[in-house]
C-alpha cells in the first residue's frame, strides 16, 4: 500500500513539474521572439539601418549562448532548479526595460532576457526529454508547442499595446509572469523524478555515436535556429516594406509564422505515430524551403503572410526531433553534450537574423537577405540524408 501511495505521489509530482515547465515555455516563447514585432518600432525610433537592426537579435542570442553554457555548468553542479530560477528572473527583468528611451538600454535589456532564455531553454528541453523516455519526441514537441503559443501570442500583444499606447504595461505584465514562474520553480519538487530517470539513463548510456554524427547534429542545431530566427525576426519588417508602412497586419506577420509553428507542433505527436522521425523532418524541411521561396517572391502582403505561415508549419517538428535524437543517442551524457549543442543553437539564433540583415544591407534588398534561411533549409536536408543510418529508427 505504501508503494502504491509513493507511486501516486511521484506521478502527481511529475505532473506538477510538467505543468510548470510547459507553462514557463509560454513566457520563454514571448521573450525569444519579442524583438521581431518591436523591430519596426526600433528602426523608426532610432533611424537604424538593416545591419544595425539585426544587432538586437545578435545581442540577444549571444547572451543566450552564454546563458546556455552557464545552464549546463549549473545543471551538472546543482541540478536544473537554480538555472531555471535565475533564468526566469532575468527574463522578467529584461522585458521590463525593453521599451527604453535609449538604444543602448534597449540592447542591454535584450541581452538580459536573452541570457535568461539561455538558462531556461536547454535545461527545460533536456529535463522533459529525460523524463519522457520513449515518448521524448512527442513530449518535447508539446513543450515547444507551448513555446509556440507564447511566440504566436507575442506579436498580438505588441500590436494591441502599440494601438493603445500600453507597451510599458504589457511588458510589466510579462515580468509579473516571470515572478510567478520563479515562485513555482522554488516550491516544485525536481529531485526524485529527475534523479530516477537520470539513473535509468545512465544504466543504458553507451559510448554514443561517432564523431561525424556529433558534428552533423551540432550543425543541425546551429543551422535550424539560424533559419527559424532569420524568418521570424524579419517577418514584420519584410511585411512593412511590402505594405509601405507599419499596419496592424504587418505587426502581426510574425504571428502567422509562429502560428504555423504552433499548429505543426500540436499535430506532431499524432504524426509521429504514423511517420518515422526522419521522414517527418525531411518533409518538414522541404515545406519550410517552399514557404521561404514563396516569401522571397511574394508580390503582395497577403501572399507574404501565407508564405510565413507555411514556413512556420515546416519548421514546427524539426527542432523537437533534433532534441529527441540528442537525448536518445547520448543517454545520460546528453546533459553535458546538450550544453554545447544548445549553445551552438543560440549562436545560430544570433547569426541568422544578423546575416539576413547584413546580406540585405549589402545587396540593397531584404528579399536577397531572405535567401539565407532558404539555404539553411537546403543544407539541413543534405545533413539529415547523410545521417540515414543513425536516423533510420
Amino acid at each position: 500500500m505504501s508503494e502504491q501511495n509513493s507511486a501516486i505521489t511521484e506521478a502527481g509530482g511529475l505532473r506538477n513539474l510538467f505543468t510548470l515547465l510547459f507553462a514557463g515555455f509560454v513566457l520563454s516563447g514571448i521573450a525569444t521572439v519579442i524583438v521581431g514585432p518591436m523591430l519596426p518600432v526600433f528602426i523608426r525610433r532610432w533611424s537604424l539601418d538593416d545591419s544595425q537592426a539585426g544587432l538586437f537579435s545578435t545581442v540577444q542570442f549571444m547572451a543566450a549562448w552564454i546563458g546556455t553554457l552557464a545552464s549546463s555548468a549549473i545543471a551538472s553542479w546543482r541540478g536544473y532548479r537554480p538555472a531555471l530560477v535565475l533564468g526566469y528572473t532575468l527574463i522578467g527583468g529584461g522585458l521590463v526595460f525593453l521599451n527604453a528611451d535609449t538604444h543602448i538600454l534597449a540592447l542591454t535589456a535584450s541581452a538580459t532576457f536573452g541570457f535568461g532564455y539561455g538558462l531556461v531553454t536547454a535545461g527545460t528541453n533536456l529535463l522533459v526529454a529525460e523524463l519522457g523516455g520513449e515518448r521524448s519526441a512527442s513530449l518535447v514537441s508539446l513543450l515547444n508547442f507551448m513555446w509556440g503559443v507564447g511566440a504566436m501570442t507575442c506579436p498580438l500583444l505588441i500590436a494591441f499595446a502599440l494601438k493603445h499606447n500600453q507597451i510599458g504595461l504589457t511588458l510589466f505584465g510579462c515580468a509579473a509572469f516571470g515572478v510567478v514562474m520563479v515562485i513555482g520553480m522554488l516550491f516544485t519538487s525536481f529531485g526524485a523524478d529527475a534523479s530516477h530517470h537520470e539513473a535509468k539513463a545512465a544504466d543504458t548510456a553507451g559510448a554514443g555515436p561517432a564523431f561525424h554524427v556529433a558534428l552533423a547534429l551540432a550543425s543541425l542545431f546551429f543551422i535550424y535556429v539560424a533559419m527559424e530566427n532569420g524568418i521570424g525576426i524579419w517577418a514584420a519588417e519584410f511585411a512593412k516594406r511590402l505594405a509601405n508602412g507599419i499596419t496592424g497586419l504587418t505587426t502581426l506577420a510574425p504571428t502567422f509564422f509562429y502560428g504555423g509553428l504552433t499548429l505543426g507542433r500540436a499535430s506532431a505527436p499524432v504524426a509521429l505515430h504514423r511517420i518515422k522521425e526522419r521522414t517527418l523532418v525531411l518533409g518538414a524541411l522541404a515545406l519550410a524551403a517552399a514557404g521561404n521561396t514563396l516569401l522571397i517572391s511574394a508580390p503582395s502582403l497577403y501572399v507574404a503572410i501565407m508564405a510565413v505561415f507555411l514556413a512556420g508549419l515546416g519548421c514546427a517538428s524539426v527542432y523537437p526531433i533534433y532534441i529527441a535524437w540528442l537525448s536518445r543517442w547520448y543517454g545520460a551524457r546528453a546533459r553535458k553534450i546538450g550544453g554545447v549543442l544548445f549553445a551552438l543553437a543560440s549562436l545560430g539564433g544570433s547569426a541568422g537574423p544578423w546575416l539576413v540583415g547584413a546580406v540585405s544591407q549589402f545587396s540593397g534588398s531584404l528579399r536577397i537577405g531572405l535567401l539565407v534561411p532558404l539555404a539553411s533549409a537546403v543544407i539541413m536536408i543534405g545533413l539529415v540524408l547523410l545521417l540515414r543510418r543513425q536516423t533510420a529508427a
